[in-house]
């Protein structure tokens, strides 16, 4: 079979039976025809003829003609699986990645906000307004606990343990995580609660979410976004600001105070400790520029 006709018999595969969308099968068929491009130029008819070092040679070629790492993993992973189907499907035995790792992907570096910033924007709500409180609640709770954004909107009343300073929040997988709640946070929420959050039921369903808008609806997506977008022009913040920089800067900025890097995994509900482990590199490096900006013979 030429290696057209292979590709057709994946992407097949992908579709029929694996139930992958339309995207996804479209996406993997650029990623193989570009492949296939390859092993052509190179004069290879057979997938015997590939070779591991054949593969970094692509590798290296996609690296070269501007792809980024991210583009390059997902080729990779593309060529695997590809292969893994041909042995699957007997159309050979021989399985040129089954020794290659997949190429490093550079992790960037998360953007955090100053405490400086942090505090700015903290003051912006007008606390004598039922919006301005539920907004400070919301900003604090997004901050001192560091709550991914579907976490704080998801977040009901049952989950709340005021008297211990702690709530229960739902991540990824549905892993369930205790975080204590700060004291500044704890004051709005408890204000928002007792105050505003009354008027905003009105007698609607909001399935004891905790966080409402103004029609007494759970807040959403987009509706986190305005807000947050609405103190930052008034806080004359020209750094792009989105509601997961709050949860990156509660990590990093705990870090920079000597909190254990554990409990911070702990908190954040990180199952890898390495992927908490990219703020202790921020944090050196907000060291280095904290040092080079006031030391005299920096």
């Amino acid at each position: 079979m030429s290696w057209q006709d292979l590709l057709q018999a994946y992407l097949r595969s992908l579709s029929l039976e694996k139930g992958f969308s339309n995207n996804t099968v479209f996406s993997y068929e650029n990623d193989l025809k570009r492949y296939i491009q390859f092993l052509n130029d190179q004069k290879i008819t057979k997938v015997e003829q590939i070779t591991s070092s054949k593969i970094q040679d692509y590798s290296e070629l996609l690296a070269k003609v501007g792809l980024s790492a991210s583009s390059i993993a997902r080729n990779f992973s593309a060529i695997r699986s590809f292969h893994k189907f041909l042995i699957e499907e007997d159309y050979t035995k021989h399985n040129p990645t089954e020794f290659l790792e997949t190429p490093h992907l550079s992790r960037k570096l998360p953007e955090i906000l100053s405490v400086d910033d942090i505090s700015k924007l903290m003051d912006c709500p007008d606390v004598e307004s039922p919006n301005g409180i539920r907004d400070r609640a919301i900003l604090e709770c997004l901050y001192s606990c560091g709550l991914r954004v579907s976490e704080l909107i998801d977040l009901k009343i049952e989950n709340l343990f005021i008297d211990e300073e702690m709530l229960r929040v739902f991540g990824k997988g549905n892993k369930e995580r205790i975080i204590p709640i700060g004291k500044e946070a704890l004051h709005w929420l408890k204000l928002y609660l007792a105050r505003v959050r009354p008027i905003l039921t009105r007698g609607t369903t909001s399935r004891n979410r905790i966080f409402l808008n103004r029609f007494g609806k759970h807040l959403s997506r987009m509706g986190m976004w305005k807000i947050i977008q609405k103190y930052v022009r008034q806080a004359n913040i020209s750094q792009r600001v989105y509601p997961h920089i709050f949860r990156h800067s509660f990590a990093t900025h705990l870090l920079e105070n000597g909190a254990d890097l554990r409990a911070v995994q702990e908190m954040l509900g990180h199952v890898d400790i390495s992927t908490t482990q990219i703020y202790t590199h921020l944090s050196k490096q907000y060291i280095r520029e904290v040092y080079k900006e006031h030391h005299p013979r920096a």
